[in-house]
């Protein structure tokens, strides 16, 4: 089964919508017909596949979506689904696993948001309404390309001597928390504009026990840090352009409509970000963005920068690096 913790979905996709009918009436589902996590899964996920979802929030597929709710139900890790997989579940258990799954389908909303959960990187985070479901490749980069710099590949150097990291754009505090965690001897900082994510975020910075190393700030983009300077800035910046709002499936449309909108051609935050980004570097440093599946759009318009396209398990040119010296 796909594991909910690695496998981030596209902010930035567009997935054509179906048009909307008459909810149906959920399946009547006698006692003790469905015994194990198996038998949940599989009827989850065949609920899942007649009603149409959409899955782009930290799972991409229905099966690992609904072993996530099944597992959450439970209070178990996702990873632990395939060791009790074959246990039964009791009939309380079950009826809220039921009352779950329908849930799911008569809302349309994320599935997080019905568990107030997700997990990044394995590590589980609190997310609710006021903030959308992060769901960002720059965890996984943060691990493959800013470790220790024996092999020469890292981007950064040695990840102890890194003293100072900013979050922009960080929504309910994720990235920002694992790169405290990724750079254990910096201090980090977060910034967003909308007070209510930065309520999420500082539950989230508390549940980590961060409060002496990451300091969050309401504010547009640079503005509330003054002349401070990083040695790396990330960015899951507000990347969907006009046509892929447009296109937004009701899924998304249950989150923050400004987490996503980035104008016309999705680059109005991106283009902020490289304008001014060089003013809060320290010269060895470097910024990290994700922009989805702007990458000709940016292209075309800094046709000059010398961008580095990272890849991960699950995206191909989504995510640019590009080092201070380069701006």
């Amino acid at each position: 089964m796909a594991k909910h913790s690695k496998v981030p979905a596209r902010r930035g996709s567009t997935v054509p919508r179906a048009p909307r009918k008459a909810a149906e009436k959920a399946p009547k589902v006698g006692a003790g017909e469905l015994h194990t996590l198996f038998d949940f899964l599989r009827y989850a996920v065949s609920r899942f596949n007649a009603a149409k979802l959409v899955f782009a929030h930290g799972t991409t597929d229905p099966v690992a979506e609904a072993g996530f709710l099944i597992c959450e139900t439970l209070h178990l890790h996702p990873d632990q689904f395939e060791n009790f997989a074959t246990a039964r579940v009791t009939v309380a258990e079950g009826k809220q696993i039921l009352d779950l799954i329908e849930r799911r389908i008569a809302t349309r909303k994320p599935a997080a948001y019905l568990v107030n959960k997700v997990y990044m990187r394995g590590l589980p985070f609190y997310v609710d309404e006021r903030t959308i479901v992060p769901r960002s490749f720059i965890g996984e980069l943060l691990d493959s390309h800013f470790g220790g710099d024996e092999d020469g590949t890292s981007l950064i150097g040695d990840p102890e001597e890194v003293e100072r990291v900013l979050d922009l754009c960080t929504g309910s505090g994720c990235l920002a928390i694992l790169a405290a965690r990724h750079f254990p001897n910096a201090a980090v900082d977060a910034v967003d504009i909308s007070k209510d994510a930065l309520e999420v975020a500082a539950r989230n910075v508390a549940d980590h026990g961060l409060d002496d190393r990451l300091t969050l700030h309401r504010g547009d983009l640079f503005k509330p840090l003054g002349d401070s300077r990083y040695d790396l800035i990330i960015s899951n910046p507000p990347y969907v352009d006009a046509e892929g709002m447009a296109a937004l499936p009701r899924e998304c449309r249950a989150e923050p409509k400004i987490a996503f909108d980035g104008g016309a051609d999705g680059l109005d935050i991106v283009r902020r970000l490289l304008d001014e980004a060089k003013q809060h570097l320290t010269p060895q440093g470097g910024l990290l963005c994700e922009i989805g599946r702007g990458r000709d759009n940016l292209e075309a318009a800094y046709p000059n920068l010398p961008l580095l396209w990272l890849d991960t398990e699950d995206s191909e040119g989504e995510v640019f690096w590009i080092a201070a010296a380069d701006l």
